[in-house]
């Protein structure tokens, strides 16, 4: 495993973190989330990221009880606030008082004193940023955790709580967005300005919701089993005939580079070295030892440029096309 500052902060993670959106407290038996995590361990993975809203708080459980018993100081631990957590009409967003009992459930349900990093997991247009920083800052201060960051925010917004932050005296450090071969939205306006401010990104979905693993071929039905044959609305956005013909081409690539392709679109990612960290998920250890495979891998221009050469044609690099083909479910 290789590693690498969030940011140009001192924090130093795991290039290749676990996360679990879709599997903990779900998709999968505790037993086998538990494996999955022990792999990821002796992969030698230190970073784990999840949310309050996964599972409706389950995740964090799981993530929790898997975790038990291992030197919490040479683990790096992540979590986020913001979408509905109940009924209640304070029970969502980005308030002093739903960010205040948020961070004080997530230690519960993680069994933890703190957090290595608590995100904004959107951004709140219904409260005032300054409301929300000085929450943050409250919760640093209180050593509930010890950075903060945001997911899927944009530039201007990341800008303007960057200068807060600041201000504030708490370490904005990093942001969290949807990052891949096919989804390469970030690099127009959110990656420069993040360069720029020393914050680093922290990406989901790397393997495009498991498209960019090869598994769904054009004019076949998905998978028995995989996420698309779930109707999971991650993956359904790239399961377009144009697409998997083009993703196709990316076979003979991981071939003559001796990666899987999904350990191949992994590292793909890890090539911006504005990436600090990518999030793979497992419903199985095998899925956490082959994108493993991809740290410390680097890609020469010519492998880059038949990547791009097979993929930019139906990949999605304009913020505005982002509304016509985004995930109705995001993590």
């Amino acid at each position: 495993m290789e590693f690498r500052h969030l940011g140009r902060s001192g924090l130093v993670v795991s290039e290749i973190s676990y996360g679990n959106w879709l599997t903990h407290g779900s998709q999968v038996e505790e037993e086998q989330a538990t494996q999955c995590v022990r792999a990821a361990l002796e992969s030698g993975i230190t970073t784990f990221d999840t949310a309050d809203v996964y599972a409706g708080g389950r995740a964090e459980e799981v993530l929790g009880r898997a975790l038990r018993g291992e030197r919490r100081s040479g683990l790096e631990v992540f979590t986020k606030v913001y979408w509905p957590m109940g009924d209640r009409k304070n029970d969502r967003g980005l308030s002093r008082k739903h960010m205040m009992e948020g961070i004080d459930a997530s230690l519960r349900r993680l069994q933890m004193d703190y957090v290595d990093l608590y995100q904004a997991h959107r951004y709140d247009t219904d409260t005032p940023l300054e409301e929300t920083m000085q929450a943050f800052a409250d919760i640093v201060r209180a050593g509930k955790a010890l950075y903060i960051g945001v997911s899927e925010w944009t530039a201007d917004q990341i800008r303007e709580a960057k200068t807060m932050a600041d201000e504030l005296g708490i370490s904005l450090v990093s942001n969290q967005p949807q990052y891949s071969a096919l989804w390469r939205v970030i690099e127009g306006e959110v990656v420069p300005t993040c360069e720029a401010l020393g914050i680093g990104q922290i990406v989901w979905s790397p393997i495009a919701g498991g498209v960019l693993t090869g598994k769904y071929k054009p004019g076949s039905a998905p998978p028995q089993g995989s996420r698309a044959a779930g109707d999971d609305s991650a993956t359904m956005s790239f399961l377009r005939e144009e697409v998997l013909e083009r993703v196709a081409l990316l076979e003979p690539v991981a071939k003559d580079v001796g990666l899987s392709m999904a350990a191949l679109a992994v590292a793909w990612v890890l090539q911006n070295s504005n990436v600090s960290s990518a999030i793979i998920g497992a419903s199985r250890p095998e899925q956490v030892q082959d994108n493993v495979e991809a740290a410390g891998v680097k890609l020469d221009g010519s492998v880059m440029a038949r990547i791009d050469e097979a993929l930019l044609p139906v990949a999605v690099t304009d913020p505005g096309e982002t509304a016509r083909k985004a995930p109705k479910r995001r993590p």
